[in-house]
Formats: C-alpha cells, structure tokens, sequence
C-alpha cells in the first residue's frame, strides 16, 4: 500500500485550493444558489482547514497512542494506559471539562490458539477467535469439517453437520451483508450440532489476513467456539471439500471471560458563549480488538475528532453551542460506552443537536454521512460545500455509528459520520491495523472537515434541522 506524506506540496495544494474556496484570501463569494448565512463561516473555516492541514501533529499523536500503548481491548491495563494519556493530554491541549466517566466493561481474554488442517495433510490455518468466543477443551478439538457457501447450503446439509466443525466459506461483499456469518454464523451452525465454526475473514483478500470481530451467542443454541480464518485457506477448504476429501480440522482455543473490568468514557469540551448548555457531540471508540494497534479502528476517529476541538481553542473559535468530544470506552465487544453515555447525559439529550461520529476510516475517498430530516441534510449539504478543495465535500445518507446510537435514539438527534472507508476493511481487526497504513494528509483531511461541519453547527444561530426564520 502506498502512503501519501504530507508533504509541502501536498500541504499547498489543499490549503491553496481551501483559501480559494472559503474566500480567506480574498472577499467573500457565495458561490451560486448557496444561502447567504454561510458567508458567515466562510472565514473561520479557511482558518480551521489552513490550521488542520499545514502540519502532521494529529498524526503524530495517533502514531504516539499506536506505537506507545499499541492495542486496547477493553479491561486490559493498554486500555487503561490510552484512558490515562488521552486524559492528560487533552488537559494539555487546554480542553475545558476534561474528565472521566465511569463504565464497566467484560473483559475477554484471547489465550493461545491455533487452527490446522489434520487430514488428508497437515497445513496450519491462519486464524483469529472471534471475540466474546468460548475456547474449547483444554485438548481441542478434532472433528471433519463441512465447508458452506451460505446459510443455504448449511441448512441443506442437515443431520450432516452434527458432530463437525462448519467453514463459512462466504466471500465478503460488503459489511453489513457478510458479517452476519461472524456474528450469527456459530449459533446457527450449533442448531445442528457443530462442535466448532471458522468464518471466513469479514473483509476484502490479502497476504492471509484472518479478521476478528464479535459475535453473538443465541440463547436457543450451544456455545462453541468460533474463529475467523483467512481468506485464502476458506478457498483450499473449499477446493479440497469440491474435489471430496475428507477434511479433518485441529482447533485450540484457551478463550475467556474474566470478571467485568473497571473503564471510562473520556470526555473535553469546548464550552459555548451564548448556549453552553446545547450540545454537538463528535467522538470514536478509544478501545480496540487485542491485534494490530487499532490505528484505524478507531485511533484514527478519535484523534480526528478530539484534533477538531484543539483547532478551535488554538485558533480562539468559541461557537454559541458547546463542543463536545467523546471517546467511548467498549465499542468492540459490548457497546456500553454508548450505553452508559446516554444513560449519564440523559437530561443533556434533548439539548443535542448533533452528534457525529468517526468509526470508518479515515481514507479517501471521504463522505459525511447524514440521518436527519430534510432541512438537517440540506444544511450538512451547505456547511459541505466548505470542503470542496480538500475533497471532503460529498453528503450521503446512513449517518450514525455504535456509540452515538443509544443517544440518537433515545434522544432523536440528528446524526452524522465521518466516511472515509477506502482500504478500512482490508485492515480493520487485523494484524495490519497499524499507523504506517494511515497518511498523515487522511487525518488532517478528517479532522479540518470535522472541524468545520462541528463548529458551524454550534455556532448557527438555529438548531440543525429547524429552518433559518
């Protein structure tokens, strides 16, 4: 993969083309059919993406919490460690409100494990538990396997699948449609009576990559152990199952849970100077799955929202609304950062008039994502247009995100996500989720457009979504 640095031309080019567009080097233009309020924030968002692209400082820091503290699975002390430095760091930087609020998380550890072909030859498997999995007996376990392409040809095999190990040889599509086979894929197949599963990886072919991720345990259906293997060896599964071999898979597993674990949703503001007390709330998850350094799941989301605020108190920017950002605790394997944020601030969320979130990735090509009425997506629509010479300007639907969910709902608030999928799900829950995948001018690309659309919502005189009298 190769890496863009941010190098002086680059930096140039985008703060040229972003003076050009928000008018910062010369009078204010509005650019046809757009409204005349946006005239307004054509200056000081010039100053944010100026500010956001002229350096590598936010990268710099995801590289810090990458290559320092490394991975970060919820009641691990990396986790405790990435709490603890954000916390002072954000102080540092002269956020305002800088605290922590107590969550409690599960704590489920990985142990040894292994995957390997027994018959017709002996292979090794590159493989991941799936998080949350149960391990198997201290021996493993041996069983012939049965490889499907879907959930079709599970339910064809019937009687077939007791008393062996089912390979879900299915090729990722996209992921809300292929992940269900890691999240629902070993119950289903327990229904039968498998003794195992292996899944093969939720994401796009490479270099033998498994991908990890949770999966849910149904209540009608036995527990056993589940993994992710690569994509490659689901594919000399399925040949070898195509020409009739007889399989026999080895899967060791020492996974568990620990007692609940003490954690911490990690909170700074930037307060507001006529209604401190409505709120735009921006964030990502700080916990990551125990492989790679969760550089882009989601190190990357939370140093882009958290650099948004740092610009806006460097630059003296104060919008009418508070700014706040959070980076919640327990995103990967239980959600109850979400959940214990809506539950502390539920007086607050009717007073949230955006709430955005950044969880998938920071490449190009880059969208803001919006749920919201009409009037919201028209105004998202019209803060873009800002954007448009750092490419961050194109709206799209489906906003939101896990954290911000339980809020969203309980509080029905506009919501809204940074989008910059691009190589996201090649890395993300790998090994390869490292800072080095990740260009500097992606980071300060996402943390000015999350800058820009987050203070201008805050400082409109209207709430999003109710239009300008």
């Amino acid at each position: 993969m190769n890496l863009r640095p941010l190098t002086t031309l680059t930096i140039g080019a985008l703060v040229a083309g972003a003076l050009a567009t928000t008018g910062h080097a010369q009078a204010p233009v509005r650019p046809a059919a757009t409204p005349k309020w946006l005239d307004a924030y054509r200056e000081p968002a010039s100053r944010l993406i100026g500010a956001a692209m002229v350096d590598n400082f936010a990268w710099q820091r995801l590289a810090t919490l990458t290559d320092t503290i490394g991975n970060r699975l919820s009641g691990t002390p990396e986790l405790d460690r990435a709490i603890e430095w954000a916390t002072a760091e954000m102080k540092k930087d002269g956020l305002e409100n800088v605290h922590t609020e107590p969550v409690t998380v599960p704590h489920w550890v990985r142990g040894r494990e292994s995957a390997e072909i027994v018959e017709p030859a002996h292979h090794q498997i590159a493989m991941l538990g799936l998080g949350d999995s149960v391990g198997t007996p201290a021996g493993g376990i041996q069983a012939e396997a049965i490889v499907v392409r879907n959930y079709q040809e599970l339910e064809a095999a019937g009687s077939r699948v007791r008393g062996r190990i089912v390979v879900y040889n299915v090729p990722f599509t996209d992921y809300d449609r292929t992940r269900p086979y890691r999240s629902d894929g070993p119950s289903r197949a327990a229904q039968l009576g498998a003794l195992g599963s292996l899944v093969r990886a939720i994401g796009p072919a490479g270099l033998r990559l498994p991908h990890t991720g949770g999966l849910n345990y149904s209540a009608n259906a036995p527990k056993i152990p589940a993994a992710a293997i690569s994509s490659e060896d689901a594919d000399r599964l399925q040949r070898m199952s195509d020409r009739g071999d007889r399989i026999v898979l080895r899967l060791q597993m020492e996974a568990h849970f620990d007692p609940d674990a003490s954690s911490a949703n990690v909170v700074g503001e930037i307060r507001g100077r006529e209604k401190p007390d409505e709120f735009v709330v921006i964030g990502g998850h700080i916990d990551s799955w125990d492989v790679g350094a969760g550089a882009s799941d989601d190190g990357g989301g939370i140093v882009a929202t958290w650099e948004a605020l740092r610009l806006m108190k460097n630059l003296g920017l104060r919008p009418r609304r508070t700014v706040r950002v959070v980076l919640w605790t327990n995103e990967e394997n239980g959600g109850r950062g979400g959940q214990a944020y809506r539950d502390a601030h539920k007086a607050e969320l009717a007073k949230t008039v955006m709430m955005l979130e950044a969880d998938s990735g920071l490449f190009r090509p880059v969208s803001i994502a919006v749920t919201a009425n009409d009037t919201a997506r028209n105004t998202i629509r019209t803060i873009t247009s800002l954007l448009k010479n750092i490419e961050a300007d194109a709206v799209t639907p489906g906003g939101g995100g896990s954290d911000i969910g339980p809020s969203v709902a309980a509080g029905n608030i506009p919501a809204v996500s940074y989008e910059g999928t691009g190589d996201y799900f090649l890395l993300h829950h790998t090994n390869a989720d490292t800072v080095d995948k990740i260009a500097p001018v992606d980071v300060s690309r996402a943390a000015a457009a999350i800058a820009v659309v987050s203070y201008v919502v805050a400082d409109m005189p209207q709430r999003l979504g109710v239009s300008a009298e």
